[in-house]
């Protein structure tokens, strides 16, 4: 019995070097970036694990026959993201452009050509999918270090695929063909109800803030006049004060998200940078506000990080007229991240400053009111956010089943002839 990647196959199954039933095996041309122009170019990005993505491909600049470019596709390609952390080993299926434009691939995709009469082209696709290979990707086919790797060209040639007999490979495309689309299908379902239940959470959040009303009756005053202080946290050179050990936790931008923050990767200052910083000190209930990246998330400082400081976050301290989980409401809402884009600089990042969030118009309502809105607004949130991750943990097992269908298929761990794809996985070694 034959093996591949240790995974044992049927006995009627071989195992070849990609190399030797490929027609092509290498990366495709530099491309010359024009506005508009005669070849399609399709570069890592616009090759995504759910399809190519044709918004992200752009126009190569070819003054003779596109058929004579080293990166040319033809129907039937499979394409090998080759470069980059994050991107490496993503792999899709050519079967032509949406618009009848010649296509190529670009130097950082590797074009794999199914030689004809001895490997089906939608097979190696999902051989190259499979979990088995993926995971052989990165221990064997990687070379480099940090971003900078990328995938060898002669270890990928070396590396094995299996052999079923031809008519084999096809029925077992076939049958993957069917069921991943079904798979897909349940999956775009659920993304397309959890993109309703955050329509309706904004909508909810925007109607119970009273927002609208405020706008319209003129109930809106600068945040700067209902809190008691609203600075900022470290901004200058703060690396200077990092330590690994010993140090006051503090938190950053990346640690902030919309209503929550994570503590996973905070750093540590120092207790000398701490003595210098403590306008910058936190208290619990104290709401910080991300200035750069995701400019505008707002959470509630916990009462574990009562003491900690911070790294360029907004901080606004609530004081006694208004409730520190009402404020975040207001801040993560609709209506007050579109005042931040509106106020926020810089080219590659949003930046947001602290003379902008003193100026954020709030409602201002009785303390009494805000407590009550925030405890109907915990309910009903609450209930929209446990239905959004239901359906979220759903995908993520659609996903799972989806790879461990595929791995399972193309190493012959079930007769795709007798199978309808449900529960085929039960039990599988993949």
């Amino acid at each position: 019995m034959s093996t591949v990647l240790g995974a044992p196959l049927p006995e009627s199954w071989s195992v070849a070097p990609l190399k030797h039933v490929t027609s092509t095996l290498n990366r495709g041309s530099a491309p010359d970036y024009v506005d508009s122009g005669p070849v399609r170019a399709i570069s890592q990005a616009a090759n995504q694990a759910s399809g190519l993505d044709w918004s992200r491909t752009r126009f190569h600049n070819c003054n003779g026959d596109p058929k004579n470019l080293k990166g040319h596709l033809r129907p039937n390609d499979v394409l090998i993201n080759s470069t980059g952390t994050g991107t490496l080993g993503r792999v899709g299926y050519f079967t032509g452009s949406p618009d009848g434009f010649p296509c190529m691939a670009d130097s950082h995709v590797t074009i794999a050509r199914a030689r004809t009469g001895e490997l089906d082209a939608r097979f190696s696709y999902y051989w190259l999918s499979s979990r088995q290979f993926q995971e052989y990707i990165f221990s064997a086919l990687v070379v480099g270090a940090t971003n900078q790797i990328e995938l060898n060209r002669d270890r990928l040639g070396d590396a094995p695929i299996p052999l079923p007999p031809l008519e084999e490979q096809h029925r077992i495309a076939d049958f993957l063909d069917a069921e991943t689309a079904r798979i897909d299908h349940l999956a775009l379902k659920r993304r397309q109800m959890r993109n309703l239940l955050r329509l309706k959470r904004e909508r909810v959040i925007e109607s119970m803030l009273g927002l609208e009303r405020a706008q319209t009756s003129g109930a809106l005053v600068p945040l700067k006049y209902l809190v008691a202080e609203v600075t900022v946290g470290i901004v200058i050179t703060p690396a200077k004060w990092y330590v690994e050990t010993g140090g006051t936790p503090a938190l950053r931008g990346l640690n902030v998200k919309p209503g929550s923050i994570h503590t996973g990767d905070l750093v540590q200052i120092s207790p000398v940078g701490h003595a210098e910083n403590q306008k910058s000190r936190l208290s619990t209930g104290d709401v910080v506000v991300v200035r750069t990246g995701q400019a505008g998330a707002a959470a509630v400082v916990p009462a574990e990080l009562n003491g900690a400081n911070c790294i360029d976050l907004i901080v606004v301290r609530p004081g006694n007229k208004i409730s520190p989980k009402y404020l975040e409401y207001v801040l993560n809402s609709a209506y007050a991240i579109a005042r931040v884009e509106e106020h926020s600089v810089g080219s590659i990042q949003a930046h947001f400053n602290v003379g902008a969030m003193r100026q954020i118009p709030i409602p201002s309502i009785a303390r009494e009111e805000q407590d009550d809105i925030v405890r109907l607004l915990d309910t009903k949130v609450g209930t929209l956010d446990l239905l959004y991750r239901r359906l979220h943990h759903q995908e993520q097992l659609l996903t799972e089943r989806r790879q461990s269908l595929i791995t399972a298929a193309v190493t012959g761990q079930f007769d795709v002839s007798t199978a309808s794809g449900r529960n085929v996985t039960d039990g599988v070694t993949a």
